[in-house]
């Protein structure tokens, strides 16, 4: 839809994908193929390693830069992806932190265990020295939530606690949500992994483990990535790996639909979308002549 909408009215798209940032992770996260950024440009693209750190501040800032590029050459930027988080941070401003990371919480505990508790803080004292001020160098819990917070978005918990930051006043976003019924995405879901796997997805992950990048990182935490990676380190069949990876994009997806509804829209698409192209170019051009 993304191509098709770019194609009709002079646009260029910007990724809004936490996935699709990092280097070699293709296949499993849907990155556009070489063909697809033939036809239209693509920014956000490739941007770290996946042992590398990246957070919603940082892909914001990036964003900005891509969109104010884009509308200089008077073409129409194009925001397209699922990752909720990023989007909000984009058109709304981090007002409030992000839901609990519990991959990103075991990590704490196990460091905790290993380097103890005040390591943590430490190193909470170096990135928000105000919230380490007021937490004990005792209390895990409030340590690696503050800490949790700083490493999904880059920014401070105190500074979200202290005040919200307001949307940009510049940027106008005309959101399309697509929203088509459970049943109909589980076998999209499943239709795609399919495509994924006989593109080569076992490969890629093969590849990634050969590359030094082990199950612990987040980045292959990801859907297909951890579950696939169990595969090729032999703890489960493919075929498990491959049930286990439709069960969780779903689970996935059901929160994805909860998460923009919250969203501010001006079109939500139960049908495909190829049904609703020309109304939504018709929209479009008429927001941009006003």
């Amino acid at each position: 839809m993304a191509l098709d909408l770019a194609s009709r009215v002079g646009g260029e798209i910007v990724t809004c994908d936490s996935q699709q940032i990092y280097i070699g992770m293709d296949i499993g996260t849907g990155k556009p193929t070489r063909e697809e950024r033939r036809q239209s440009p693509h920014h956000l693209l490739d941007l770290v390693h996946p042992d590398e750190r990246f957070h919603a501040a940082r892909w914001v800032a990036l964003a900005r830069v891509a969109i104010d590029r884009i509308a200089s050459r008077g073409r129409l930027p194009i925001v397209v992806g699922g990752t909720g988080l990023y989007y909000r941070a984009l058109t709304s401003g981090l007002f409030a932190a992000p839901a609990p990371d519990p991959f990103i919480r075991a990590r704490h505990r196990d460091e905790a265990e290993r380097l103890g508790v005040e390591a943590l803080h430490d190193r909470l004292a170096v990135v928000d020295p105000t919230a380490a001020a007021k937490i004990s160098r005792r209390d895990l819990v409030r340590i690696s939530r503050a800490l949790e917070v700083f490493e999904q978005t880059g920014v401070p918990i105190s500074e979200l606690r202290r005040q919200a930051e307001p949307p940009p006043d510049s940027l106008s976003a005309y959101a399309i949500v697509l929203d088509p019924p459970l049943a109909v995405l589980r076998q999209r879901i499943e239709h795609r992994l399919g495509e994924m796997l006989r593109a080569g997805f076992v490969d890629e992950v093969r590849a990634l483990r050969s590359a030094g990048y082990g199950p612990a990182l987040r980045p292959l935490q990801a859907l297909g990535y951890k579950q696939l990676g169990s595969f090729v380190d032999g703890v489960c069949k493919l075929e498990q790996a491959v049930s286990d990876t439709i069960a969780a994009t779903v689970a996935y997806a059901r929160r994805q639909r909860t998460w923009f509804r919250k969203e501010v829209s001006m079109a939500r698409l139960a049908a495909p979308p190829a049904e609703h192209i020309d109304h939504l170019v018709s929209a479009i051009e008429e927001i941009r002549a006003s």
